[in-house]
């Protein structure tokens, strides 16, 4: 039997930043991963460039959670300037693509991150193990989990083994059965920042145009982006496809603008300069020809003089008021995040700490708590680890 300060259930970005964290302040910490290697989705983060942090993301607005006050805490104690510091201590490259989002580098750079957080772990004298799958959890004096590789005990025990998204990565429930075993109740889970589907009336008209991707306005509820829409063969994808649908509940509408730069006058403002144009030709001018097309179907074809002002606005609001019901999403295998887990009522926002099990923390994924796209569930991971890691 051997024992640790911290044993952490999950190799990726919050298990490993929390591992760090610890392991800097002289804790003797273990980390238990039942993949064959550490951070697999930091590793296909942009596109093997990791989308590591977001300048925005201090912002607990920009989370979604059963509580929205929860992630304050931790995330005005580890700022993405934070992480930015760590990340230039260890000489790795980056950028600032759009909307504020940092990546690493080159082609494969996800890898430096990885690389950096195994380092920091080294440089605390924390242990890790890999291919290292749980069998049970049990408490007596101190925390005992069985595994593939053994029994260990702690005084502490993190549960950093991430939501449902993915499962090909891995993804389980285990933090939530882990819950469960010990009373710490759960908020409904459903898949986040994935595409959407549609009934066949829609995708009648969608289908064609799969593979067309146009900037867009999109809404669910409160929520607003401005970020590019992709058609695919089962409906839509593309940045503000996936922002929307972790607000959108079973029978939510989700509203798109197509032509966000422009007004409802813009068909009667061309009409006056070039009254023999076309509708279609016209609308090819903000938006991709093969969608304007299909959003006006017979009057496409049709010069704009053949319309009165008044007709030429109601086909504009076709285009910048596009309301869809989807009969779906493409589930946890494409979903990006989990909306949804342990329910963060239940914990310390100062800790992660569940008040009904002392010891016990549930940091990153797991719980209740979704970052937007663009950096922002990393951000979540490195707050919420460093918080725990302070505590353990």
């Amino acid at each position: 039997m051997t024992n640790f300060d911290a044993i952490i259930v999950g190799g990726g970005a919050a298990g490993l930043f929390c591992a760090l964290t610890a392991g800097a302040r002289g804790k003797r910490v273990l980390v238990l991963e039942r993949n064959a290697e550490v951070g697999a989705k930091i590793l296909i983060s942009g596109g093997g460039r990791c989308n590591f942090t977001n300048v925005n993301a201090g912002d607990a607005k920009c989370f979604i959670s059963a509580n929205p006050h929860f992630a304050r805490s931790a995330l005005a104690r580890f700022k993405p300037t934070d992480f930015i510091a760590l990340i230039e201590k260890h000489r790795i490259a980056y950028y600032e693509k759009t909307l504020g989002q940092l990546f690493c580098e080159g082609a494969g750079a996800a890898k430096k991150i990885v690389r950096m957080l195994l380092d920091e772990c080294a440089a605390g004298g924390v242990e890790i193990r890999t291919d290292c799958a749980l069998r049970s959890v049990s408490r007596g004096e101190s925390f005992r989990v069985e595994t593939t590789q053994g029994a260990f005990e702690a005084a502490a025990l993190v549960v950093a083994s991430g939501g449902l998204s993915i499962p090909k990565l891995g993804a389980n429930d285990i933090a939530y059965r882990i819950a469960k075993h010990f009373n710490v109740p759960i908020s409904p889970t459903r898949p986040g920042l994935v595409p959407l589907t549609f009934g066949e009336d829609d995708l009648a008209w969608m289908r064609p145009l799969s593979g067309v991707s146009t900037d867009v306005v999109a809404r669910c509820g409160n929520a607003r982006f401005r970020e590019a829409a992709l058609f695919t063969h089962r409906g839509l994808s593309g940045p503000a496809t996936l922002q929307v649908s972790s607000y959108l509940t079973p029978g939510g509408v989700v509203e798109l603008d197509w032509a966000p730069d422009v007004s409802e006058e813009f068909l009667a403002e061309r009409k006056r300069a070039r009254p023999k144009a076309l509708i279609k030709t016209a609308l090819s001018e903000i938006i991709p020809a093969r969608l304007a097309e299909a959003l006006t179907v017979q009057a496409a074809q049709t010069p704009l003089g053949d319309h009165s002002d008044e007709g030429l606005r109601v086909l504009m609001r076709i285009v910048k008021v596009a309301r869809f019901i989807p009969t779906g999403t493409e589930g946890y295998a494409k979903a990006e995040v989990t909306v949804g887990g342990i329910d963060v009522n239940a914990l310390s926002q100062q800790t992660m700490e569940a008040r009904a099990a002392p010891g016990l923390f549930f940091i990153g994924e797991c719980a209740d708590v979704t970052g937007w796209l663009g950096g922002y569930n990393f951000q979540w991971a490195w707050a919420s680890g460093a918080a725990a890691g302070r505590a353990i």
